[in-house]
């Protein structure tokens, strides 16, 4: 159980440190992430910046993640779509929705300046936890087209069955409790209020 995020984001900066003075690229799948991946990456001495990805959304459970899309659009389709009802029709639709918020994001996120290049670089994306991992799968595959010289998964929870998905597309994944009655990642924390965009945006300045 954690505190917060920062407790958790503490937690993470911890099981990290190999990587300090290495300068990572720290990158938040926002919003959750965001102000985990800022401690993370002060704490590392490394850079901050956010991955922009989204879950596609089962119809009619918007909860339910059935997929997820990267900002260069690449899919990810989780095998259980088809059974919750997400055919290739309600696929694109959803697809193209969540492009749209991608982009009007990154706009409004990084409006001066270009998202840092991870190219060569030790990666970490973070995470406040996977339930069933999507969006960091999309996250991974994205970031792995970018040539990091290291790509590395950091979450402090997650169920076991998602770890050994996500696992095959990171060098290394860190997560700090994968427990067998997962429900959702808000169970893990007794403080999980909501990040706001205003939140993320000044976080970015600072």
């Amino acid at each position: 159980m954690f505190q917060d995020r920062l407790d958790a984001a503490q937690r993470l900066a911890t099981r990290l440190q190999a990587y300090r003075g290495q300068r990572p690229l720290v990158l938040a799948i926002p919003r959750g992430a965001v102000p985990m991946a800022r401690v993370i990456a002060t704490a590392l001495e490394g850079d901050f910046d956010v991955v922009l990805v989204r879950k596609l959304r089962a119809p009619w459970q918007p909860e339910l993640a059935v997929g997820s899309v990267d900002e260069a659009g690449w899919t990810y389709v989780a095998p259980f779509a088809a059974s919750a009802g997400a055919d290739a029709q309600h696929l694109e639709a959803e697809k193209q929705r969540q492009l749209r918020i991608i982009r009007a994001r990154r706009a409004q996120y990084t409006p001066l300046r270009p998202h840092l290049d991870p190219a060569g670089r030790t990666v970490i994306v973070v995470d406040d936890g996977l339930a069933t991992g999507a969006t960091m799968i999309a996250a991974l595959h994205g970031l792995r087209q970018q040539k990091p010289a290291r790509l590395v998964c950091a979450v402090p929870v997650a169920p076991p069955e998602t770890l050994e998905r996500v696992r095959p597309l990171a060098d290394e994944v860190v997560c700090l409790e994968a427990p067998e009655g997962f429900q959702a990642v808000g169970q893990f924390y007794r403080n999980f209020d909501q990040v706001e965009d205003e939140d993320v945006i000044a976080l970015l300045k600072g």
